[in-house]
């Protein structure tokens, strides 16, 4: 594995992707002047982590005559598992409310969701602005202009702090009555808003990913608990359960603080699988 592959790897690592990610990267690296005469990627390979290069590698995508049609189709194609989709629809029909926070940008975003019937399942989208200008061009911003301030996190990017977006959305599901969460993720940037979590939470990471990673390294630093998953499949079935859980705690809570003379009805045992063990922590 050389050339165009390694650099898709090392932005994959770094907890970055983009369903046009392999052909933007090769492109790119045709054009770079260091690729071609040293083998090697030059400095500004790395750009192509931060909003800033994206927007420019559409508009040359742009220049080259592509259309936002082209570029839609093509993301259209990115694959989104049937477990996924199913568990999208389940979690919204049990009553839970999805939300998304990405790294990714909201053109790139809604067109996928859009394309699968997926929009109205989620009541939020937190990311880089995405939108299409009066000139046709697809421009991407970052979500915080870090050439302004900071957003003052040393462990997330420098446009986006995720920690900071749970901890506004958990101070507003507070004020809901809204208090429990689950929260799924793979990349570097899914660590800070993991550590924000509390007992009673759950976070799910993605087995051999940067996230998986960082909390197999200390996982005592987190306050959730952790499940893992690896597929899609078992996303759902962790992710189902986890939910299923959640709900009978919460109607044994209900259940201690009823009066004396009231009575409630047992539900039985869940007839799910057993979930994947949790992540072991180091003595």
């Amino acid at each position: 594995m050389g050339g165009p592959e390694v650099t898709v790897r090392k932005i994959l690592l770094a907890g970055l992707r983009w369903p046009t990610i392999t052909t933007n990267v090769k492109d790119f690296v045709r054009a770079c002047d260091a690729s071609q005469r040293t083998g090697k990627p030059g400095p500004k390979v790395y750009m192509l982590l931060t909003p800033h290069f994206k927007d420019r590698m559409m508009g040359e995508l742009h220049t080259q005559g592509k259309t936002i049609e082209e570029i839609s189709n093509s993301l259209k194609k990115a694959p989104l598992s049937p477990h996924t989709i199913d568990a999208i629809k389940s979690v919204h029909s049990l009553g839970c409310e999805l939300r998304i926070a990405s790294d990714a940008n909201l053109f790139f975003i809604e067109t996928i969701l859009k394309h699968h019937g997926l929009v109205g399942y989620f009541s939020e989208i937190d990311t880089n602005p995405g939108y299409v200008d009066e000139e046709g061009r697809l421009r991407i911003l970052p979500y915080h202009d870090f050439t302004t301030s900071s957003h003052g996190c040393c462990l997330c990017p420098p446009n986006m702090c995720k920690g900071k977006i749970i901890e506004r959305i958990r101070s507003s599901a507070f004020a809901e009555g809204k208090k429990r969460f689950i929260y799924l993720g793979d990349g570097k940037g899914d660590y800070c808003p993991s550590l924000e979590l509390n007992e009673g939470d759950y976070v799910m990471p993605r087995k051999n990913y940067p996230l998986w990673e960082l909390i197999c390294n200390d996982p005592q630093a987190l306050k959730a608990a952790i499940h893992e998953w690896s597929d899609a499949e078992e996303l759902e079935m962790v992710l189902l359960r986890l939910i299923d859980d959640s709900v009978s705690a919460d109607l044994n809570n209900a259940a201690q603080m009823l009066s004396a003379d009231c009575k409630l009805q047992t539900i039985p045992p869940s007839s799910h699988e057993p979930l994947p063990k949790a992540l072991p922590v180091p003595h």
